[in-house]
């Protein structure tokens, strides 16, 4: 066959990727899902597992608004009267009362003029920081941003681009400092939430550097901010890490409507002519579907839910349950990074101990996300566990009670 030579090419490549210990390896295949009853929370049945379940604790649903009633509810009755896709692009006619509604309602969620969704957040990230960069910008990012963000940059065409250490805040002044006269605008970039540590970066700090340097650049210093880790699941009303931190508004804020909102899709919300910048410029936003109006349905139900009193209780019951699961880990004697983020690491920092108690859980019933060597440095080996607000407080017991088994 034609392609003989590139398949053996392709063959090797993963072959190595498995000697090596970084192939992703055969996906979990969820077959069916029981809901919440009593004192336990939602349980997955899994492929080859037969009657066994499963409790996730690597799950991005941090405020378990996927199983809502009011969200399912709401995509089913918008694609029993839209149909199942959208059919289109949104410049020819795949644009919906319902995308045109939750953009509306994500904008005015974060106190800014105007919003836009794309099909996922890694499509957001790429379709807004590629258009913002010209050969007179300097692309300033944190050395732990997430690997859309990378992407993102790989794929611009700066003057240049600087890197600073995670969170130093001395080194992203300096290199704000070392690029005045050298490039007209500044794009600094950063995650809010680090997704696999569940720390948060010092937004107000952030954007007060910016603010420092903003008038020596004569196209600003702008803040770019991907909270898609902390919208829906941090801060008391949800508004993610800005709120948090007490700070104001970055410039430009992009979010997902696939983890704390439960659904599928990204978006980007900022100043009404940014977004109708991106609307002209972004690649993956002109050119692919947009999410289903299903999707878009039950994502402003997700938003609803969380922008009420229910919403209130959910996040204040989400962060007692990350309380509790900590307090646990520090009586058991597992290091972690402490916060009010629902993702928890456990630091093994070893890549035997991580990968044996990695199937430990899973023999007992627990999905979590091991992170060993080569993956990282050795030494910072970890497994990311994400609570959930639709977990209990005997599952989390119950996640101690394994942990605890398996340290004794």
């Amino acid at each position: 066959m034609p392609s003989d030579r590139l398949t053996e090419v392709l063959d090797r490549h993963v072959t190595e990727l498995d000697s090596a210990g970084t192939a992703k390896g055969a996906e979990t295949v969820v077959v069916g899902v029981k809901r919440a009853e009593g004192d336990r929370g939602p349980r997955f049945l899994l492929a080859g597992e037969g009657d066994k379940e499963f409790m996730r604790m690597n799950s991005n649903s941090y405020a378990g608004l996927g199983l809502h009633p009011a969200v399912v509810e709401a995509e089913e009755k918008a694609t029993a009267e839209f149909g199942a896709g959208p059919g289109a692009v949104r410049f020819i006619s795949g644009s919906y009362s319902a995308h045109v509604e939750l953009e509306q309602a994500l904008a005015e969620f974060h106190g800014r003029e105007a919003g836009m969704i794309f099909s996922s957040a890694y499509a957001t990230i790429v379709s807004t920081i590629t258009p913002l960069v010209t050969p007179d910008t300097v692309l300033i990012s944190d050395e732990l941003n997430h690997n859309c963000i990378i992407n993102a940059m790989r794929l611009s065409r700066p003057a240049g681009k600087a890197i600073y250490a995670h969170n130093d805040m001395a080194q992203l002044d300096a290199a704000l400092e070392e690029w005045k006269g050298k490039a007209k605008r500044a794009l600094v970039v950063t995650d809010g939430i680090f997704s696999m540590r569940g720390d948060h970066a010092p937004l107000d700090e952030v954007m007060a550097l910016c603010q420092k340097h903003d008038d020596a650049y004569e196209e600003n210093v702008v803040c770019l901010v991907d909270d898609s880790h902390g919208v829906g699941a941090f801060g008391r009303t949800g508004r993610g890490t800005e709120e948090y931190t007490n700070c104001p508004p970055v410039d430009i804020l992009v979010g997902t409507l696939g983890k704390a909102f439960g659904v599928n899709g990204g978006y980007v919300v900022g100043n009404e002519a940014t977004i109708r910048f991106f609307r002209e410029s972004s690649q993956m936003y002109i050119y692919s579907n947009p999410i289903t109006v299903g999707e878009a349905a039950a994502a402003l139900a997700a938003l609803r839910v969380i922008d009420s009193p229910e919403g209130e209780g959910l996040l204040h019951n989400l962060r007692a349950l990350t309380k509790r699961f900590e307090d646990g880990l520090g009586r058991i004697g597992i290091e972690t990074i402490p916060g009010e983020h629902p993702v928890v690491p456990l630091m093994i920092r070893d890549t035997a101990k991580t990968h044996d108690l990695v199937q430990h859980l899973y023999d007992n019933g627990v999905l979590v996300t091991g992170l060993a060597f080569p993956v990282v440095p050795r030494g910072d080996e970890e497994i990311r566990t994400q609570v959930n607000a639709d977990h209990t407080e005997a599952d989390i017991d119950r996640v101690l009670d394994i942990l605890e088994a398996y340290v004794a």
